[in-house]
């Protein structure tokens, strides 16, 4: 009875992930060139989540798992949700960069992830990230008022991202819970974000 929790805050992040991947991947192939490339990369950090899902349910039922588990909850935490974050704020401003730009977004992210990795500061960087990436979910949502859709998702979202950072990233029940429920939340700002993808008059 005490592996269920772990099984339904797993399959649940494996479910809602997994949709939201599919979600956004549909959004991909009907936006413009110029937003695809924000897109991949939020793709890629809703593919992370829904694999660290996958990783846990399959611990929780007694499937070793080894260290891809660490490794997913890591990458999600410091290269996903960073990705999904920056990807809802361009499109909140209408920022339109490049696919080498957010290449080198996403190079960027990958050095410091294997440097805080290599030098044993994985949690506090963890931490870092995922409060940030909270508060610019929130901004993006609320900078597109008054579409109140995209600020509550936004907002709530935000504060998902919140309780993920401060339970910490170690397969805890709360934090899974709280990723499986931010996961549908982003991919549903990035949908209302792109039906509203100008620049802003003062961006």
């Amino acid at each position: 009875m005490s592996a269920l929790p772990q099984v339904l805050a797993a399959a649940a992040l494996a479910l809602t992930a997994g949709a939201s991947t599919l979600a956004v991947g549909c959004l991909r192939r009907q936006a413009g060139e110029a937003e695809r490339p924000a897109l991949f990369c939020a793709l890629l950090g809703l593919g992370l989540a829904t694999a660290l899902g996958a990783c846990r349910l399959a611990s929780s039922i007694g499937i070793a798992t080894g260290a891809a588990q660490v490794w997913f909850e890591q990458a999600t935490l410091q290269l996903g949700v960073p990705l999904i974050a920056l990807a809802c704020l361009a499109s909140a401003r209408g920022w339109h960069w490049s696919g080498p730009t957010w290449g080198r977004l996403l190079l960027g992210l990958c050095a410091f992830f294997e440097l805080a990795r290599q030098f044993g500061a994985s949690e506090p960087y963890a931490l870092g990230l995922s409060l940030l990436s909270a508060l610019l979910v929130t901004y993006a949502g609320l900078v597109r008022w008054p579409d109140r859709h995209a600020a509550l998702a936004g907002a709530l979202g935000g504060l998902l991202l919140l309780a993920v950072a401060w339970a910490g990233p170690h397969g805890d029940v709360a934090a899974t819970f709280a990723l499986a429920l931010a996961a549908p939340l982003l991919a549903l700002l990035l949908r209302r974000l792109g039906r509203s993808a100008e620049p802003l008059a003062n961006g």
